[in-house]
């Protein structure tokens, strides 16, 4: 959808506006992305292997819905998002369950991979911005970012809160805390927007598995309790009420110059 004016196109952002709303749901996202996994292939006992081609499958047809739409649309987005977070988690417990590849191997692979991705679009596009996300080949760029901020994410989360023992409640205040750094640079001392934006989506990941693994995992392993299963429908539920309430408020809704 286009609107042309005397000197410019107005198209709009197939993503949405990063606002308060945004976080809120891409935090719920995350983790019900990490408790859903683990639901998947320990609870219905699908396995590793089956549950990551299924997903990966689920995946692909939601990402041709999304790429089908003009604009942002809230239950299309936040679906595939969703699903990307699910399939990351995927794809980091496979590598280190199912191929043996350490935690700081995956770590380092994955840095690598989103570090080249935001090369060759930047090669590509001449820039980063999330603001100007309105052709196929930067919306591909984007969501092949979002891809590796996932599993990268779950690398580092389970690195230090299993490899280095912290464990998952010192885990998530760590990375919280971090997060807030961020905010505070952004919001106080001129932090570069797009910099500051991929560090704190990336946090945000190892921040919600946090989070589900606190809730969801028995006392001993130093959780709730809760189980996979009741903390994946609470986020789910939270997840539908929010894009309910942005597709009812059009919050998200940007339009960009082309």
């Amino acid at each position: 959808m286009s609107a042309t004016t005397a000197n410019q196109t107005i198209l709009l952002n197939r993503v949405p506006k990063v606002t308060f709303d945004f976080w809120i749901i891409k935090l719920l996202a995350v983790t019900m992305g990490e408790t859903a996994a683990d639901y998947l292939a320990v609870n219905l006992g699908l396995g590793l292997t089956a549950t990551s081609l299924i997903m990966a499958g689920v995946l692909a047809v939601a990402l041709v819905l999304q790429f089908r739409q003009r604009r942002y649309v809230p239950w299309s987005y936040w679906l595939a998002v969703v699903l990307v977070s699910i399939v990351g988690t995927l794809v980091t417990d496979n590598l280190v369950d199912n191929l043996g590849v350490s935690l700081v191997t995956c770590t380092a692979v994955f840095t690598v991979a989103l570090a080249a991705t935001f090369a060759l679009w930047y090669a590509s596009e001449r820039t980063l911005s999330i603001h100007k996300v309105f052709t196929t080949r930067r919306e591909a760029f984007y969501w092949l970012a979002i891809l590796f901020t996932f599993a990268l994410g779950t690398a580092v989360g389970d690195l230090i809160a299993e490899k280095f023992g912290i464990g998952y409640y010192s885990t998530g205040i760590l990375f919280g805390m971090i997060i807030a750094s961020l905010a505070i640079g952004y919001w106080f001392l001129k932090l570069d927007p797009i910099l500051g934006f991929w560090l704190a989506y990336i946090l945000t990941r190892p921040l919600g598995a946090s989070v589900g693994d606190f809730l969801s995992q028995p006392g001993e392993y130093g959780g709730l309790g809760l189980g996979t299963t009741n903390t994946s429908i609470i986020f789910l539920l939270l997840i539908a009420l929010t894009v309910v309430y942005m597709t009812v408020t059009h919050d998200g809704d940007e339009a960009v110059a082309a």
